[in-house]
């Protein structure tokens, strides 16, 4: 089969890494692959020729439209990802003839189309896919009410997880754990709480710092660290959230680490995850973390009950609001316990429903019930 992925960027990001999984997966099951984008810096370009894109394409402007005629009439399947890519795509496939071989993916719950306008447009285009692929229950239901997409429409396919290089990272960690933990300045007897994630709004960085600047100074909780991980590719939200840093006196607690290549290592390296998202499709990062055996601590919105079960795999607080995130990190750094129990039962949780073969065997069933229209 031969398969052409669309996305918005190929930068630094769950839908990215996502889909990065998924080609690798297609390839090596004899699916020949090809990957076209919209913009940004392309820092996973060689990534994705890697894991056995046969060629990588960057688009430009409206002009990206016409570029797709070759690639799209090449395809059996055309799969879009992320919202701008979803729409060129459908207009692209409809005028080049491919609309009966197009899939959408929805990898958020998009809080612009709430937007009564986008809502509408969006309402007309993403009823051109033959079907729209959902990466958790929340996304569906919120695709159908605000995106006008039936469910009918809709196969929800959670993401999928290969374990192997976070378990290993964790198994080894004695060898290199100390000198990763100096490097950021962290000492051995610290509770490092890692966030991985793009500094987008979404994220509520500035909640996570005030959260935990309330628990550093309290007593007892001096020993707390926080390791941010990623950047903003399209923005200027890791230096807004390094100035909050800066405000709150927390220069030798946080550490801000950019965007990282050794990503299994640094979660074997901590001891806790938190993420503080205002919305959440999914959260390939929290299986990331649980298959590193570390308990997670994020808000309770959107999808993120589907992925970590308050008080069996993690914890959930309320979202918006610093001292819950506070509260809640103090109470894990101080029952090593807690943490061992959360871990053991996230590893088995992302074992059990989340695996990689699984996300990429119900992808191509839905490729082959496309196809044989």
């Amino acid at each position: 089969m031969k398969i052409l992925h669309l996305l918005t960027t190929l930068d630094v990001g769950g839908a990215e890494m996502h889909v990065l999984a998924q080609v690798r997966g297609q390839a090596a099951r004899g699916h020949e692959v090809r990957v076209a984008f919209l913009k940004g810096h392309a820092t996973l370009e060689r990534d994705f020729r890697d894991a056995g894109a046969s060629d990588v394409i960057r688009l430009a402007g409206l002009k990206a439209v016409f570029a797709l005629r070759g690639p799209m009439r090449w395809a059996d399947i055309v799969h879009t990802h992320l919202l701008k890519a979803d729409m060129l795509g459908a207009v692209a496939a409809t005028l080049h003839g491919r609309r009966h071989r197009l899939i959408a993916s929805k990898h958020n719950d998009e809080q612009v189309l709430k937007k009564p306008a986008v809502s509408l447009v969006h309402g007309v285009l993403g009823r051109l896919p033959q079907r729209t692929i959902v990466l958790s229950d929340h996304v569906g239901r919120f695709v159908a009410e605000h995106g006008r997409v039936p469910l009918a429409r809709q196969k929800r396919i959670y993401y999928g997880l290969d374990p192997t290089p976070f378990e290993t990272a964790r198994r080894d960690a004695a060898r290199w754990r100390p000198a990763l933990r100096a490097e950021f300045g962290f000492g051995a007897d610290d509770f490092v709480f890692v966030c991985v994630a793009r500094f987008a709004k979404q994220k509520a960085h500035d909640v996570l710092l005030r959260g935990f600047a309330t628990a550093h100074r309290t007593p007892g909780g001096a020993r707390l660290k926080l390791l941010l991980v990623g950047d903003d590719p399209f923005g200027d939200g890791r230096q807004r959230a390094e100035a909050v840093a800066r405000e709150l006196q927390l220069d030798r607690a946080v550490h801000f680490a950019g965007i990282r290549r050794d990503v299994p290592q640094i979660y074997a390296a901590c001891d806790a995850f938190v993420m503080t998202s205002l919305w959440e499709g999914l959260g390939l990062v929290f299986l990331e973390a649980m298959a590193s055996g570390l308990p997670v601590l994020a808000t309770r919105v959107s999808a993120v009950p589907e992925v970590v079960v308050d008080g069996e795999t993690g914890v959930l607080v309320s979202a918006g609001v610093p001292e819950p995130v506070g509260d809640a990190m103090l109470a894990l750094a101080a029952d090593p316990a807690r943490v061992a129990r959360l871990a053991s039962a996230g590893r088995a949780r992302v074992l059990e429903r989340f695996g990689l073969p699984r996300m990429i065997d119900e992808t191509l069933a839905v490729y082959r019930e496309v196809s044989s229209k």
